[in-house]
């Protein structure tokens, strides 16, 4: 463990996407797993002369699926919270209920980072050119400004066309007052409309909560809704069925998002995975706290990674934009 890089990494994230000041006042949700993290993040804020505060969550309690009375009591007051805690699929409830009460707070920026890892922080995705990945973020925002389609093929056999009139695009570099966002960050992304998703996907990637995929999945949808999953792997659609069995909305579009995070690596954990260069993702399930819209109340949301997407935005008035060719951005 590189405690120094650790530090600089939590330092210069604080700085650069949550604009840390000494006149914050920092809250760190954190747990056993996550210690020496969360220790980096504090050191970085007590660096800023910010006030400081904790919460261990307790392991007996585990899998959590209500906010912690205590945890509730320490969030008043505070302008920086950051959630630093492995990322259990039986939490993700908790964890959407945790964000929702604290955008209630418009003066709470949160970083929420669950699944973070110390690679993370001392070999790359936390350790980058934070400028460059607003320019292109503001270039893919700008390409979508408008649009009314995105349709999306890959040389896998992707052929898919979502709705996003009305939605909006936004980004996880800086996270502002009464919003939270990844650390690390690194994508653009919308809640799509959740009943104009049409076509095939093919994700080749990886997939939340199971990781790098040793064999393609395949899933068509027809109104914004997954009416069937193929794969090679037979035991990889059971499993995928049974996940997307919680509720009704589960199989319902949730996301369109696109990595711009030139440091962040392929690893099967999709906190990092989905920041990556050359990738898109789709998550089916719950969207209700994206910026811009979204009522997909389902109790999970779960991201599907795919490689090197080519993506053509439409427009109402029938013109098209091609932005994106094979994973590389088209800029000129």
């Amino acid at each position: 463990m590189d405690e120094g890089k650790m530090f600089r990494s939590a330092l210069r994230a604080m700085q650069e996407v949550l604009h840390m000041s000494p006149a914050d006042k920092v809250l760190t949700l954190y747990d056993i797993h996550s210690q020496n993290i969360a220790n980096a993040f504090i050191k970085a804020a007590e660096s800023e002369n910010c006030e400081t505060d904790s919460f261990l969550i307790d392991e007996e309690e585990r899998p959590l699926q209500e906010i912690p009375s205590e945890l509730i009591d320490l969030a008043p007051g505070k302008t920086i919270v950051l959630n630093i805690l492995r990322a259990f699929p039986d939490e993700i409830n908790f964890r959407i209920k945790w964000l929702l009460k604290l955008e209630e707070d418009k003066n709470i920026k949160c970083a929420h980072m669950p699944g973070i890892t110390e690679e993370m922080l001392t070999e790359g995705s936390m350790d980058v050119d934070y400028s460059v990945m607003l320019e292109t973020a503001s270039f893919l925002i700008d390409a979508l400004k408008g649009a009314e389609l995105v349709h999306i093929t890959t040389d896998m056999g992707t052929d898919l066309t979502l709705g996003i009139k009305g939605r909006i695009f936004s980004h996880d570099v800086i996270i502002k007052p009464g919003t939270n966002c990844n650390l690390p960050c690194g994508e653009i992304y919308c809640a799509p409309e959740e009943t104009k998703a049409d076509g095939v996907i093919i994700f080749d990637a990886s997939i939340g909560d199971i990781g790098i995929l040793s064999y393609p999945l395949k899933a068509h949808l027809k109104d914004g809704k997954v009416t069937s999953f193929e794969s090679e792997d037979p035991d990889l659609v059971s499993r995928i069925e049974m996940l997307s069995s919680v509720d009704e909305e589960a199989r319902i579009i949730g996301e369109l998002g696109i990595g711009i995070n030139s440091g962040a690596r392929i690893t099967g954990n999709m906190l990092e995975d989905e920041k990556a260069l050359h990738t898109a993702h789709i998550a089916f399930g719950n969207n209700a706290d994206f910026p811009g819209g979204g009522w997909n109340n389902s109790a999970i949301h779960r991201d599907y990674l795919f490689y090197r997407p080519t993506m053509e935005a439409i427009y109402e008035d029938g013109s098209k934009r091609l932005f994106m060719t094979g994973g590389e951005f088209i800029t000129e």
